[in-house]
């Protein structure tokens, strides 16, 4: 019994330096597997070095008896150091696999045959089997990350039962067989129970850092989704008192700030009746962080830069808010005392402001693509306008030889058409009564020019028409396309519809011509991709499909097929929102067509 327990104490030492190394990020990979040859190598050497130290602080017995001793240089042939060296062998091999085990079990080979030579060569064989087997069995465990320590408690007992078969193998005789006879029992319990113990310590640190990471990616995900909505409004007073406040709550500080490049948006915490908005930046740390885009630390009340004496704050944490590269503000974390700041906080803080800056660049280029697509809508929109100008110019300068009072009747019509045009490019949405306006100016213009050639005539219920937007200059292009590329084809007097009628709680507006229509191998592609024309006109059906979809998404684009009696049908739906005062209201009003767009824009998303 006395044997056991001084085998027991000794064995607790090692597992006092197996809790320790437990704790370090080399450890961890080790766990996680992330192999490498100097790697196995590391590790290895590292349980060679625990399983030394558990045979120099192993029993001594010389003659059957224990003896006490110090380090040890040489072991007589009659001498036997019983320890917990074997247990660090085995450990190696259960985490570290057949290499890390059979690795370390050498070294410990090659340190026991230096001390104790070719008379204690069970020994020496011992270890490389012991740091082999071991890896072999985890192979049967590999769905495990950790070995369950009652596993390992079993697996434990057949290695000193190994060591003994090893000593009679080796060492044949009464002297060895009272040796195996007196240490077997106490050797076998204490090596297995090592082996439970450590590997339940190894399972509660990997417990306790993974949980640690979850935690700390809970905590991420909270800081992101509550303070993207409020980034996305900007940087103001009001945005940076509901972050600092969200931060102060999930974060262990006294005090929670937030700068722009000049002055203190909002502080949450002890201090804000002299650290409160509109005060100005007055620590040399800031200043630097500012200028340098790094973290910074005020490690105490001086480097904090407080003139209130009863300022209760004494340390800081210097966060940049960084967009497209460019330093912004800072979040400032801060603390009652300097002994509160650890390096888990500056860690913290790092990955917080790296959080909050890539919300920040992500919201950004959201931005910019925004603005990117509104001057592509705008350019697709100016595109359509110059086209119809010049035609008609060249129609009133006809006139005026031949018929004056039709050509003064169409430049009226033609100054109506181009006014609402130019008020029509400030909106991306107008009313759709606007629009119908818009295209009745322009078949005065058409029926002038197409007197005998041309039928155009208008199926609306304005009852329909209330509450609906649409982008601007959409109606006159499809029918302009439907005159030039379907009536003018044909020696008939060519006809020209448009229809407006509710359907399914949208509004279907369908053009529709007797033309020749269109080629079967080109109507997948009509909206799809600009078809270029001698004319110069062929892009018009793909700009006006374009604002469609990119202001009113991919359910109002345009849908083309051949009509039954000829010609070309365009369709397309519109949803029915209700407005106030509509953009025909003039110049200076603010748009509503605007706030209509916005609706449909939120609608999409």
């Amino acid at each position: 019994m006395g044997l056991t327990f001084s085998l027991l104490s000794r064995t607790s030492l090692l597992l006092v330096a197996g809790f320790l190394v437990s704790r370090t990020p080399a450890f961890r990979r080790l766990l996680e597997r992330r192999w490498s040859p100097f790697g196995y190598t590391a590790h290895a050497l590292l349980f060679a070095v625990l399983a030394v130290a558990g045979v120099e602080g192993g029993i001594l017995l010389h003659g059957g008896r224990v003896t006490e001793h110090g380090w040890i240089w040489h072991l007589g042939p009659d001498q036997e150091l019983l320890g917990p060296g074997l247990v660090a062998v085995v450990i190696a091999g259960l985490l570290g696999g057949i290499r890390v085990g059979g690795l370390s079990g050498l070294l410990v080979a090659l340190f026991v045959a230096q001390i104790g030579g070719w008379a204690h060569g069970a020994d020496v064989m011992l270890y490389p089997l012991a740091g082999v087997l071991s890896g072999m069995t985890a192979r049967f465990f590999s769905d495990e990350r950790v070995i369950a320590p009652e596993k390992a408690f079993f697996i434990g007992m057949f290695f000193p039962v190994l060591h003994m078969a090893l000593l009679l193998i080796w060492r044949p005789g009464p002297e060895t067989i009272q040796l195996v006879s007196d240490v077997g029992l106490p050797l076998t319990l204490t090596n297995s129970v090592a082996i439970g113990v450590f590997t339940a310590i190894v399972r509660v640190a990997v417990h306790e850092y993974e949980q640690g990471a979850a935690l700390q990616t809970e905590k991420a995900l909270r800081v992101a989704e509550q303070t993207l909505p409020q980034l996305r409004r900007g940087l103001s007073y009001d945005t940076a008192e509901v972050i600092a406040r969200f931060l102060l709550h999930e974060l262990d500080v006294a005090a929670v700030s937030l700068t722009d490049r000049e002055k203190v948006l909002a502080h949450e915490g002890l201090g804000r009746d002299h650290h409160g908005p509109g005060t100005g930046i007055r620590t040399e740390a800031g200043s630097a962080a500012l200028r340098t885009g790094t973290i910074q630390v005020a490690p105490n009340r001086a480097a904090l830069g407080c003139s209130q004496p009863s300022c209760p704050l004494a340390a800081a944490i210097m966060v940049p808010l960084r967009r497209s590269g460019e330093t912004i503000g800072l979040v400032n974390l801060m603390f009652r005392h300097p002994q509160q700041l650890r390096a888990a906080d500056i860690a913290l803080a790092e990955g917080l402001g790296r959080l909050i800056s890539h919300q920040l660049d992500a919201i950004f280029a959201e931005e910019m693509r925004e603005l990117l697509r509104q001057s592509q809508l705008r350019h697709l929109q100016a595109q359509i306008e110059p086209h119809f100008l010049f035609n008609t110019l060249n129609l009133i300068g006809g006139l005026i030889r031949v018929n004056p009072p039709l050509a003064r009747h169409i430049v009226v019509q033609l100054g109506n058409f181009v006014r609402m045009n130019l008020r029509a490019a400030r909106y991306p949405l107008i009313p759709l009564a606007q629009e119908l306006q818009h295209l009745r100016a322009y078949l005065e213009i058409v029926k002038a020019r197409f007197a005998d050639q041309l039928t155009v005539f208008l199926d609306v219920d304005e009852s329909l028409v209330d509450g609906v937007q649409i982008p601007p200059l959409t109606l006159q292009p499809l029918v302009e396309n439907a005159v030039k590329h379907g009536v003018r084809s044909r020696a008939v007097r060519g006809r020209v519809g448009v229809f407006v009628r509710a359907e399914g709680g949208d509004l279907v507006i369908e053009v529709q011509d007797n033309g020749t229509g269109v080629d079967p191998v080109l109507l997948p592609r009509l909206g799809v991709m600009p078809i270029e024309r001698e004319d110069g006109t062929g892009g018009g059906l793909y700009n006006v499909n374009q604002r469609l979809i990119g202001l009113l998404g991919p359910g109002a684009a345009l849908q083309f097929d051949q009509a039954l009696e000829g010609g070309l049908r365009v369709r397309f739906r519109l949803p029915r929102i209700a407005q106030g005062n509509g953009a025909e209201a003039g110049e200076g009003r603010p748009s509503s067509a605007e706030s209509s767009a916005d609706q449909i824009l939120e609608a999409r998303g």
